[in-house]
This record gives structure tokens, C-alpha cells and sequence, in this order.
């Protein structure tokens, strides 16, 4: 147990916590589940007093977690969430667009915040980056099997978001339930920690989805992608039934920034085409 603990330990003050980290998270759930199970506790100490201890070791070993009832999220997106931000034990679906569910994380891992990612395996690094997360702050398990559930529990007791892509129909693999998800949300409010799904959740605090998006930068043939306008909807219990909107750049020119697109004047478009004309005339 505490050379577990002293190798986790050692992975966040040197920087080095990366995929790797899974192994070491779920073998501290395996133990803790083997307490629970009623196996023996080292040292002869009570299984109580050994729980509490792992607990308040993995809490203590992150010491740039951000000491706060609200994690910060992007400032494009702070409007599309109840209070402005992410709530410390909260739950957030996303739908249509990884490029959202990063964005979401961005702001608080800026702010120094560990984030982990389970169970999307084709994550853009890179585009990660990009989008403002700390790479040297992020924990990747793109493949967690039949352990999904152990993983991302694990997971919660070490980190401040946890970004997960729920897992499919497939054999051996439990789908995401209310009660499943009840489990999770009470560990995610005695962590106070967050957690963002890719697709739904049971009872998330809010729904955000790409609703209408269009690609900038391509011609008739020619051109290249150089960001993408979209509508992002959020719907939430906290709003009475009343979604909220945001035209916003996802991604932004250059394919890396979130911003919110700028409303052009009413009669800008028409006083533009006038102004074309009005050269071109004077050409002719």
C-alpha cells in the first residue's frame, strides 16, 4: 500500500504522470475494494483507519488542486453553465464535438487543475494543447477494458476533472445506469471533483451539443479549413427548461482557439454588397 502511494506520489512531483498512472490508480482501487470486501488490512490496523489514511494521502498529494467550489471553464463557454463554471461534484454531458468536451476543461487545467481522459482513444493530443489543456498535468487511458468503472473511480480520488467517453454495449462491459451513475456523482461531491461524459449522462447539471456548425476557409474547389462557426446548446435543470445559446468559433481560425463569433451590425452584409458594387462600377 505504501509503496503504491509513494509511487503516485513521485509521479506528480516530478511532472511524470501519464498513461502508466492507470495501472497504479486501479491497483489502489483493488485495494481499496478488497477492504470493502472484508480481506485484511496491512499492519494489522483497522480497515477503516487504513481507507481513511490511502484517502487523505491521495488527497494531499495534489498540490496544485484548486481549492474551490467552482473549477473555471473556458470564457466562451462560462454563459452555457449554471453559475458560470464547472461545480466542484457536478456532472456534464457533451454531445457531437471532443473539441467542446476539451474546451470545457481548459480553463481549470490553466489554472493548474490535473484532468484525465478515459476511454477516448483517438484524442488529438496536439489539438488538446491547442485548446489550452496542460499536457504535463493530463493522465490518458484510452483503452480501459472491462475496468472502466474501477479506472475512472480511481481516477477521481487523484484528480480535479475526469473526461470520459462511456462505454458501449460490449461483452463484459456494464453500461452507464442510474444507479452506476448515482455511485459516481456521490464520490465526484466527497472528491470534489468533475466529471465531463462524451454523450449522455444520467441526471448531468447540464447537456451541451453542437446544434448547427459550418466550416470557414473552403471555396468553390479551392481553399483550405481554417475554423469552424458553430451553435453550442445547453439545456439545464437550473434554467427551468429554458436552453441557452452561443455562436462561437469551435474551432477557431488557426484550428486551435474557442472564441465567441462577433455579431456583425444589422445591415452590415447589405451595406457590404453596396460597397462591392460601388467599386466595381467605378472599375467598369
Amino acid at each position: 500500500m505504501s509503496a503504491v502511494v509513494d509511487t503516485i506520489e513521485h509521479m506528480f512531483d516530478t511532472g511524470a504522470m501519464t498513461a502508466t498512472a492507470a495501472a497504479v490508480t486501479f491497483e489502489l482501487s483493488e485495494v481499496e475494494a478488497e477492504l470493502d470486501r472484508g480481506g485484511h488490512a496491512p499492519t494489522g490496523r483497522a480497515q477503516g483507519d487504513v481507507v481513511r489514511e490511502l484517502q487523505a494521502r491521495i488527497r494531499s498529494m495534489q498540490r496544485n488542486r484548486i481549492d474551490t467550489r467552482a473549477l473555471p471553464t473556458h470564457p466562451a463557454l462560462a454563459d452555457l453553465l449554471p453559475n458560470g463554471a464547472l461545480s466542484a461534484g457536478g456532472t456534464y454531458a457533451v454531445a457531437g464535438s471532443t473539441t467542446l468536451a476539451l474546451a470545457l476543461l481548459q480553463g481549470a487545467s490553466a489554472a493548474g487543475a490535473w484532468c484525465a481522459v478515459v476511454g477516448v482513444p483517438d484524442l488529438g493530443v496536439e489539438a488538446a494543447a491547442g485548446l489550452g489543456v496542460d499536457l504535463d498535468r493530463l493522465v490518458l487511458v484510452p483503452h480501459p477494458g472491462e475496468q472502466w468503472l474501477a479506472v475512472v473511480a480511481a481516477l477521481v480520488d487523484v484528480v480535479s476533472i475526469v473526461l470520459v467517453k462511456p462505454p458501449s454495449a460490449a461483452p463484459g462491459v456494464p453500461r452507464i445506469g442510474e444507479a452506476t451513475a448515482g455511485r459516481l456523482s456521490s464520490r465526484l461531491r466527497q472528491r470534489e471533483a468533475v466529471l465531463v461524459s462524451l454523450g449522455d449522462w444520467p441526471r448531468a447539471d447540464a447537456r451541451l451539443a453542437v446544434t448547427e456548425s459550418a466550416w470557414a476557409g473552403v471555396g468553390a474547389g479551392f481553399g483550405h479549413l481554417v475554423g469552424r462557426q458553430a451553435t453550442v446548446t445547453s439545456a439545464s435543470a437550473a434554467w427551468s427548461g429554458r436552453p441557452r445559446s452561443r455562436r462561437l468559433w469551435l474551432p477557431g481560425p488557426g484550428g486551435t482557439t474557442v472564441e465567441a463569433v462577433v455579431a456583425r451590425p444589422e445591415g452590415a452584409d447589405r451595406a457590404d454588397r453596396a460597397d462591392r458594387m460601388d467599386r466595381l462600377r467605378v472599375v467598369g
